[in-house]
């Protein structure tokens, strides 16, 4: 596996958004789609709060 794959899956497991280290040995696996949607969900919320308003 490349560096570069492996380097993102350590900072992944760093920061505990991968909770298995066996998750590194399968970076090249495909990911579900509902799985990459609902993590774009949760990034969109915590970019975009629901709340804007500072009045």
């Amino acid at each position: 596996m490349e560096t570069w794959k492996q380097n993102i899956g350590n900072l992944a497991l760093q920061k505990g958004i991968l909770n298995d280290p066996q998750w590194l040995e399968r970076l090249d696996d495909s990911m579900p789609v509902w799985a990459v949607l609902e993590l774009l969900l949760k990034l969109s919320d915590k970019l975009e709060p629901e709340t804007n308003s500072y009045d």
